[in-house]
């Protein structure tokens, strides 16, 4: 369910670029949500944890900056400080050219059971997550998935979904479009992990699931 090499993260960074002129980049640098990370994409370097309350403080004398850090914090009430985000992932939906979307409601055990979804061979499809963010910031936000075929790893992809501030609202990521395979080896039963994790790799979602690639659709 995802190409082999890890992709640029384009769709869902949730805030808008800082003020031109203003002290954004060095305030960047100091925050919890800068993050560099190595070749192979396995280790991340981060800033210090700073607060809410600590960000809104922060250069609070440049008007335009105070009011993009509003923005990207939202209504959050400072007087009470959370240490960590509370994010959950609402639904997961395929996506297809020309066919209803199919969505799948995220069990709470977070391990579907029997078979999730069937694919139609040789379809184009994208992915589409419901995720609502709570407390706090949640920084560098994203998807892995690894897919294996009678016991054998045939797909390990990963996806940066964003930063995301807390909203009463959820947000819609819609992954970039993918094909399935196709052919009499492509076709059968498949097994998978998906994992949602932040910069500091804590995992806010694993799924365990099996799902069939068919030459059609299920009815």
């Amino acid at each position: 369910m995802g190409d082999t090499d890890d992709k640029d993260d384009k769709n869902g960074e949730s805030y808008e670029t800082p003020p031109s002129g203003s002290a954004a980049h060095d305030d960047a640098s100091e925050s919890s949500c800068y993050a560099t990370e190595d070749e192979d994409d396995t280790h991340i370097h981060l800033g210090p944890k700073i607060s809410i309350k600590e960000h809104l403080e922060k250069d609070k004398d440049d008007e335009s900056l105070r009011r993009w850090k509003e923005q990207l914090l939202g209504r959050v009430d400072v007087s009470q400080e959370v240490e960590e985000p509370d994010v959950k992932i609402l639904s997961l939906s395929i996506v297809s050219p020309g066919r209803p979307d199919i969505v799948l409601e995220i069990p709470e055990s977070g391990n579907p059971k029997g078979q999730w979804f069937t694919l139609k061979e040789g379809s184009k499809y994208s992915l589409k997550f419901s995720i609502k963010v709570s407390n706090d910031i949640v920084c560098g936000l994203k998807y892995t998935n690894t897919v294996w075929k009678t016991g054998i790893k045939v797909d390990s992809s990963k996806e940066m979904l964003g930063t995301f501030s807390p909203q009463a609202e959820p947000y819609t990521h819609i992954m970039p479009e993918e094909v399935t395979p196709s052919g009499m080896f492509a076709r059968g039963n498949y097994s998978a992990k998906t994992k949602f994790l932040d910069d500091d790799n804590k995992c806010y979602l694993e799924l365990n699931y099996t799902f069939d690639i068919q030459k059609d659709w299920a009815k």
